[in-house]
């Protein structure tokens, strides 16, 4: 991260502006949800009550920033509402960037056409829901990216939890019911005419029967 300072129009006051400069030829985007009483994983609060759920969401989040930690790339964090300066999300570690757009496949879009446009050959995104996800996964993505055009973590619900491409394929973004068992199958549809690596099928944690077998949460499992 660079810090660069530029004059302003009337050349008195000096505006520092936040510059990001590859230093890898690869790109992790982390895209994740403020995490806000009420605003998170709300599927999931509608069995163990909002304060545990944001509980469960906090604890995925410092899962996913160690390992994320691990992960020989350039790191983004790209926030649902704000840009929080002051997180888990350590600004020696994560450039710290806001998803925009209308929908999800927006954002995504929108955040791969930024890095792509920045200089990167390899960008994968990972969610911030998965206690099975782990560095090594993410190091094979890039790594069968090598090999093919487009790699795809799939998750049991139908959806997935990595995407990584070396080339934007727009079509991915659009047209998708997201947050439904349709995502993936759709997405290998628009891709039939590319080389497509599938990882190990993880488990994303949206409700309790996804989250109920797994020891480190146990804790959370008080029922509203």
């Amino acid at each position: 991260m660079a810090l660069l300072s530029k004059k302003d129009t009337d050349g008195d006051n000096e505006m520092v502006t936040d510059f990001h400069f590859p230093t890898s030829k690869k790109a992790l985007i982390i895209f994740t949800r403020n995490p806000e009483l009420g605003k998170c994983k709300t599927r999931l609060a509608k069995t163990i009550g909002d304060e545990n759920a944001l509980e469960v969401y906090k604890f995925l989040l410092n899962h996913t920033a160690s390992i994320a930690k691990e992960v020989k790339a350039d790191r983004y964090v790209f926030y649902s509402e704000n840009i929080i300066k002051d997180d888990l999300w350590d600004i020696g570690t994560f450039r710290k960037k806001l998803q925009n757009g209308d929908d999800l496949g927006q954002r995504m879009e929108n955040a791969f056409v930024e890095l792509f446009g920045m200089g990167y050959e390899k960008v994968a995104i990972i969610g911030s829901d998965l206690l099975d996800l782990d560095a090594e996964i993410v190091h094979t993505a890039f790594v069968q990216l090598d090999f093919n055009d487009v790699v795809i973590g799939p998750a049991l619900d139908g959806g997935y939890y990595l995407l990584g491409m070396k080339n934007l394929y727009h079509q991915v973004f659009k047209n998708k019911e997201w947050g439904t068992s349709t995502v993936l199958k759709n997405t290998l549809n628009d891709l039939q005419n590319c080389t497509v690596h599938l990882l190990k099928e993880l488990n994303d944690i949206d409700t309790f029967e996804d989250m109920r077998h797994y020891k480190q949460l146990k804790k959370f499992h008080n029922i509203k």
